[in-house]
């Protein structure tokens, strides 16, 4: 007699919480569904972490950060923009310090070619020229982040110095 009550009971909450979830919006469900997902795979980390086991902890790491969106920017955005920014900076055209943006131009031709990821040795198209800068635009324009103005004027600028020496 208890089995049936039990079962009773746990189908009535089911079908209340099936109920329930029919009237919530999808961004609501994938929103919590993320959050539950990152939380899960960061516990499973520690857990791991704690029990020596530090090789299963990078990929449930990995996948909890590709969960994560900072500013509109997934991981794999960031790295690609974490590139940028070295490149900039290893040619001493980027500093964190120095944000101000310069009017005069001190990128040269194989610099925005690289800042693009452009080959300068293959025939390159404006099309070409036009799809990688609006890759690299969605990723640092400053509508998405505004401490990216710097790097959004390199970009242009580096559009622009492909552009006159293709054309």
């Amino acid at each position: 007699m208890n089995i049936a009550i039990f079962t009773l009971v746990i189908l009535t909450i089911f079908y209340f919480l099936l109920k329930k979830f029919t009237t919530i919006s999808s961004k609501k469900i994938s929103k919590g569904a993320r959050i539950f997902l990152v939380i899960s795979l960061f516990l499973l980390a520690i857990l791991f972490a704690l029990g020596g086991r530090f090789l299963l902890t990078l990929p449930l790491t990995l996948a909890s950060l590709a969960l994560l969106k900072l500013k509109g920017l997934s991981i794999f955005q960031l790295i690609a923009l974490f590139r940028l920014i070295q490149t900039l900076r290893n040619s001493g055209r980027f500093s964190f310090k120095n944000m101000q943006t310069r009017n005069q131009s001190n990128l040269s031709v194989e610099e925005a070619y690289k800042i693009l990821n452009l080959d300068r040795n293959k025939k390159i198209t404006r099309e070409e020229v036009k799809k990688a800068y609006t890759k690299i635009q969605k990723k640092i324009h400053p509508d998405v982040s505004p401490e990216t103005a710097r790097l959004s004027a390199i970009v242009n600028e580096a559009k622009e110095l492909v552009l006159s020496d293709i054309s």
